[in-house]
């Protein structure tokens, strides 16, 4: 049985790189997400490419960013930004609210989020 991965089952590349561009104007949009917002540069056109990027590969698609950044290091990456449960929340709500706009079904919604979930609790630096 060959069974789609889930950059495939996603649209590959171009469907990804539609849910970073989504994700990156909800937060832009949300109120509830200013604080993680204003942790973003003004112009978020690096972040969601290199958002975009960071998805294809872990999604199961070619390693992009890899390619062009090296090694995501992401919990390094993030430690300039204090980042609690409230940005966490933040951030996965953006994302929660990206999959709904870009109406990924389950089951792979769920496995998705699921896993983000995991990584954003990573990503956490501090307790307030």
């Amino acid at each position: 049985m060959n069974e789609k991965t889930l950059f495939e089952q996603l649209g590959g590349e171009a469907g990804i790189r539609e849910l970073a561009v989504i994700f990156y104007r909800v937060m832009d949009e949300l109120p509830e997400a200013k604080p993680i917002r204003l942790m973003h540069p003004k112009d978020l056109t690096s972040s969601t490419e290199k958002l975009a990027l960071f998805l294809i590969g872990w999604l199961g698609g070619p390693p992009l960013y890899e390619q062009k950044y090296g090694h995501p290091r992401l919990r390094a990456r993030h430690l300039p930004f204090k980042i609690g449960k409230e940005e966490r929340d933040q951030w996965i709500l953006c994302m929660v609210q990206a999959f709904d706009e870009k109406k990924i079904s389950e089951p792979i919604r769920s496995e998705i989020l699921y896993s983000l979930l995991n990584l954003a609790n990573h990503m956490q630096n501090y307790l307030p």
